[in-house]
């Protein structure tokens, strides 16, 4: 699992044609450190860097609060056709975002929001497989601890933010680990909805690096390494109720 890291690790301070040679120098005689200076003239990696932390940011916000909102209704409260409902959404996992992204692309064009990043943030603040995981979660909470929160007077937003939150952070965390690295790491979204190189997120700025008759790999690699710190230090930060929420989500009662 290490070994492709260890590599790209290895590569970002090299020249490119030592990157494939065999066998494999990990430790190079003349590191080229200036790789990891250049990643930032060659391109405009800061503001790239900045519109993904923009999109994945607000992403994330918005997918831990519609998924935990919509399973708190399909778990704890009773209305006609619930369970209906609830199996229609999550079969829409089931349903490739490539059998649908073309008139989903036509739709946000006729809303005039082609070449924005609204278009991305709307089509991402919803994730049934978010949904699906939360109301696992919520389904492990005794109906009594709600039923004694109703009976003190709580209105069901009540219940929601101040029983219900609190209690799920092994949940929310696990959510914010997928929901933000999927964002951060989204190429096909942007690569169809944003050609202004203002708006670009870093995967698509990492294919400027590649040109029609050659690749510097060792400034992809530079420029990758950058890119990942962000996960490491999300996933990093919520390891812990990371465990806990997927051992949680699984176990009912």
């Amino acid at each position: 699992m290490l070994f492709p890291f260890l590599w790209m690790l290895s590569s970002s301070i090299k020249l490119d044609k030592d990157i494939f040679a065999f066998p494999i120098q990990w430790i190079p005689e003349k590191p080229v450190w200036s790789n990891y200076v250049d990643i930032w003239t060659r391109i405009p990696l800061a503001a790239f860097i900045k519109n993904t932390a923009k999109i994945t940011l607000i992403v994330t916000f918005l997918q831990l609060v519609t998924s935990s909102f919509a399973a708190y209704a399909f778990s704890k409260l009773r209305f006609r056709g619930r369970d209906f409902l609830f199996m229609a959404y999550i079969a829409t996992i089931a349903v490739p975002w490539q059998a649908y992204m073309v008139p989903q692309f036509i739709m946000m064009r006729n809303f005039g929001l082609n070449n924005t990043h609204l278009a991305i943030i709307l089509l991402q603040a919803f994730s049934a497989f978010g949904v699906f995981m939360m109301r696992q979660f919520y389904q492990g909470i005794p109906d009594s601890l709600l039923e004694a929160a109703r009976i003190d007077g709580m209105n069901e937003y009540q219940i929601y933010a101040r029983i219900m939150l609190p209690l799920s952070k092994p949940a929310l965390s696990t959510l914010t680990i997928f929901t933000f690295v999927n964002t951060w790491n989204d190429f096909l979204g942007p690569l169809l909805y944003l050609t202004r190189d203002e708006l670009k997120t870093i995967q698509i700025g990492l294919r400027m690096f590649i040109t029609q008759y050659s690749a510097e790999y060792g400034l992809i690699m530079a420029a990758s390494v950058v890119v990942l710190i962000p996960v490491l230090v999300v996933f990093l930060s919520l390891q812990k109720y990371f465990v806990q929420g997927i051992a949680s989500t699984g176990v009912k009662g």
